[in-house]
């Protein structure tokens, strides 16, 4: 709500620039905190007071009233040390909009009428940021910078901003006032303009020689976080907005407000009367440091603050966290078993995992988050199912609620790294959050091909090691035996669980059966149902399965070949499918205002829509040619 009121009022500021001159930035009847500092024993402010009011001051602290001494600012060495730096835009729209030579022209007004004891300093923006001059008294040097600036392309608004407040250094009160009209065509957020300005505590009003919308809504952001205002101007009133800048440094005093005894307290809030105007700051008074608090709005909420090094802080330990929590699902998958029970004994048969008790199991609190996942997909018995089917036949020793669990802290977890890439871009973490859920099923899905592929690769071998074990006189048990013991994963592993099945009772033929399910391999259903009409009508076993192993070589032949033949058509799908994507992200990544307008703009979110449909139609288009059936 308070982002859109804000919208709201500098669309309506941009309505009314056009019909009147600039607003000053200091009315004459205000009264503003420019700097606050304490020593422990007395508060120096530097104000800005309404005129002949100098003698109508008063202090209060905490609600007590101070004694207080009140002093022109014209140079004395033990005034508060003054600083202005002005932030000046030189990209090539100020001299194609006519705005350069009357923004030089203010320039030099504000040089002339500044007091003498302000040190100024130029830092200008456009393709590069420059600090023309460093903060100095000298104003016939400030003169003939200001005279000699020249335009360039771009506007790094955001990066000039950045650099003033870096040149307005650390001592007294310092001011930066900025001038452009456009917005940032830089990659630095707003949200770092506005950290830098906060950290500084630095002043910042800026006078804008534009209407966009978009562009004065940061702008505004930034004079808030400097306490300061958006002066709306144009070319023959830059002028008297930068006049007004100079005349309110002309009207600040410097007021040293004695700490009444009965304040106690080392934060106090300090209120600043002079006539009929007020104002007030929340202020450290007793540590010794020219250090003030965040100066409260009267009209808007602050919230709670947090400071990006606790911001992160808290993100990295809720990561280790999760890290934590993966890591004991991990070891909760791998963990060794105790005590007899009759699935650690089937386990010795299959070689797998058991679900029984560990000797140090992990705690309590991650067995209930897995029984917490059980029990979801217990309501779903489709969807564990599905994801047990995969496991299986991917080789993993996990359970459907471990997995469920572990994907879920996968994806949190990589949410978190790109709200750390991308100081909490909301589009970053959505991206991350995207990967870290899409990622993990895509690598179980490759582990699970391999494993299957491994098995058709394995296949022909292994009918002929069991038809030779049959001509040697073996039953159709001892020579599935033999291949568990003789042969490799994943064969071996699937042709034990069938030995272990049909010891528990069921036929050996269903136990096959199963086995060609796991695998969903054809080729070994179709050697299933040819042993199955052999024992039912007959015939030699063992040649029927010689026979079957060298048509199964035959055909892998013949899948090689083909693969080898549509490989450049499947690298060109690849390619083309793949390199969109991959040049949307390396354009988000080092242009993002340049790719922003796809999802900014109603065109944009229009050609992303059609873009994503042509690709995905080409992409099926190209897989369908290149796929050949064997």
């Amino acid at each position: 709500m308070r982002r859109a009121l804000a919208s709201l009022t500098a669309a309506l500021a941009v309505g009314l620039a056009g019909a009147a001159l600039a607003l000053p930035a200091h009315a004459a009847g205000e009264i503003e905190i420019d700097h606050l500092q304490s020593d422990g024993t007395a508060v120096r402010l530097l104000a800005t007071v309404p005129d002949g009011v100098d003698g109508d001051i008063a202090v209060t602290i905490d609600g007590q009233q101070a004694e207080v001494a009140v002093e022109k600012v014209e140079g004395d060495a033990s005034a508060i040390a003054r600083t202005a730096v002005i932030a000046f835009d030189t990209s090539k729209s100020m001299r194609g909009k006519g705005y350069l030579d009357p923004a030089k022209a203010a320039a030099l007004a504000f040089l002339d009428s500044v007091p003498e004891d302000v040190r100024v300093g130029l830092v200008t923006f456009d393709s590069a940021v420059q600090t023309q001059l460093e903060p100095t008294l000298d104003r016939d040097r400030a003169r003939d910078v200001v005279g000699d600036l020249s335009t360039a392309p771009d506007t790094l608004l955001n990066d000039g901003i950045i650099q003033a407040v870096a040149v307005a250094g650390t001592e007294g009160q310092r001011q930066v006032l900025v001038l452009s009209d456009g917005r940032d065509s830089g990659e630095t957020p707003d949200t770092a303009v506005v950290a830098a300005i906060r950290k500084a505590e630095v002043k910042v009003d800026v006078v804008a020689l534009h209407d966009d919308t978009e562009a004065l809504a940061s702008l505004q952001s930034f004079a808030e976080a400097g306490s300061g205002t958006v002066i709306p101007s144009d070319a023959e009133a830059l002028q008297a907005a930068f006049s007004d800048e100079a005349a309110a440094l002309s009207r600040q005093v410097l007021i040293t407000a004695q700490i009444p005894e009965a304040v106690t307290a080392n934060e106090a809030t300090v209120v600043l009367s002079a006539g009929e105007a007020t104002t007030s700051r929340a202020a450290v008074i007793r540590d010794g440091e020219a250090t003030t608090l965040p100066a409260a709005s009267p009209t808007e909420d602050a919230g709670i603050q947090i400071s990006r090094p606790v911001m992160y802080a808290g993100i990295a330990a809720l990561g280790l966290g999760l890290l934590l929590l993966l890591g004991g699902v991990m070891y909760s998958a791998a963990a060794p078993r105790k005590g007899p029970s009759a699935e650690d004994r089937i386990a010795a048969y299959t070689g797998g995992v058991a679900a029984g008790g560990r000797d140090d199991g992990p705690p309590l609190s991650l067995d209930q988050a897995k029984q917490a996942a059980a029990s979801v997909l217990g309501k779903n018995k489709g969807v564990e199912e599905r994801i047990s089917a995969r496991l299986v036949a991917a080789g993993s020793q996990m359970r459907a609620a471990e997995w469920v669990l572990l994907h879920g802290g996968i994806a949190l977890l990589a949410g978190l790294v790109g709200a750390l890439i991308g100081g909490g871009s909301l589009l970053l973490i959505v991206i991350f959050l995207i990967l870290g859920a899409v990622l993990p099923w895509i690598w179980l899905g490759i582990k699970r091909k391999r494993r299957l592929t491994a098995f058709g690769e394995q296949l022909p071998d292994t009918l002929q090691l069991i038809a030779g074990s049959l001509g040697a006189g073996m039953s159709l048990a001892q020579s599935i035996q033999t291949v568990v013991e003789e042969g490799s994963e994943p064969v071996a592993g699937e042709f034990r669980r069938a030995l272990v099945d049909n010891r528990l009772g069921v036929p050996l033929e269903d136990a096959m059966e199963d086995i060609a399910r796991r695998t969903q391999s054809r080729d070994f259903a179709w050697v299933v149902m040819a042993i199955r009409i052999q024992r039912q009508v007959g015939g030699n076993l063992g040649e029927l399965l010689n026979t079957v192993a060298a048509t199964m070589r035959e055909r892998a032949y013949l899948r090689r070949q083909v693969q080898t033949l549509s490989a450049e058509g499947r690298l060109s799908g690849w390619i083309l499918g793949l390199l969109p994507v991959a040049m949307a992200l390396y354009m988000l990544i080092a242009r993002r205002d340049y790719i922003s307008k796809l999802w900014t703009e109603a065109m944009g979110l229009g050609m992303l829509a059609a873009a994503a449909v042509l690709l995905a139609l080409g992409a099926f288009l190209i897989s369908r040619i290149v796929k050949v059936e064997v």
